[in-house]
């Protein structure tokens, strides 16, 4: 168990992502001290190049850290072998991608189930979750629809879906709204707002600013080192 700060659901201390060796040597992330508590709704901000992916991929337990510590939900993610990191990503972590990342043969309702599927969840308790997560993002009236027959806007909320059915301990997004149109950005951002009022754990890895405003808190991250860490109150920046 991990010994992060009281009330934290998860907490980076001494954070550095080091890759290459020798010449090639590329300090992606230069000592990341981040926490976050349950029910935050926080935004993560950043150029290209600045480590926001990178910090990303920790986040989700994609990758591992070269030094430092990051505990989920009072664990330790760095005493987790390859096989226990997966278990970690499919319980504790629901991903939500730019890109979607729906299995194009599978309708709304078979792509909400597969974390549950993967986990050993059995086809009846499975069915009935889903459809309770379609619901949550207004969605279940197209439960038999496969992808292509959907909006972008609809597609994200089936993937936001996905990524709730498992209850998971924290929302990971990544530009989730960077392939949608305006009316589609607002209706996606109104769930998140939505599932930060019923105390979700939400972390937003975003570019741009009507995306980040919405966010409670909003973090910006230059050359791997977080540059400011502010409270965001009714769209303004607040030290």
């Amino acid at each position: 168990m991990g010994n992060g700060t009281p009330g934290s659901v998860l907490e980076l201390r001494g954070i550095h992502q080091i890759y290459g060796t020798g010449d090639a040597e590329v300090h992606a992330l230069r000592g990341i001290d981040l926490s976050i508590a349950a029910g935050e709704y926080l935004a993560i901000m950043g150029p290209s190049g600045s480590g926001k992916s990178t910090l990303m991929n920790l986040l989700g337990c994609l990758d591992v850290p070269s030094s430092g510590t990051y505990s989920l939900a009072g664990q330790d993610v760095n005493d987790l072998d390859e096989s226990e990191l997966a278990r970690v990503r499919n319980r504790e972590i629901g991903f939500i991608f730019q890109s979607f990342n729906l299995v194009p043969r599978m309708t709304a309702l078979q792509n909400t189930e597969l974390p549950l599927a993967y986990g050993g969840v059995k086809y009846a308790e499975r069915k009935r979750r889903a459809l309770e997560a379609l619901e949550l993002v207004n969605l279940s009236y197209r439960a038999d629809h496969r992808p292509q027959q959907l909006s972008g806007g609809q597609q994200q909320r089936v993937a936001i879906a996905r990524a709730l059915v498992t209850n998971p301990t924290l929302l990971l997004a990544d530009e989730p709204t960077g392939n949608l149109d305006s009316e589609s950005t607002f209706e996606i951002l109104a769930i998140f707002d939505q599932l930060a009022a019923q105390g979700r754990t939400i972390v937003i890895i975003t570019h741009e600013e009507n995306v980040a405003e919405r966010a409670h808190r909003v973090v910006t991250v230059k050359d791997g080192l977080i540059t400011t860490d502010h409270a965001n109150r009714h769209g303004e920046l607040v030290r």
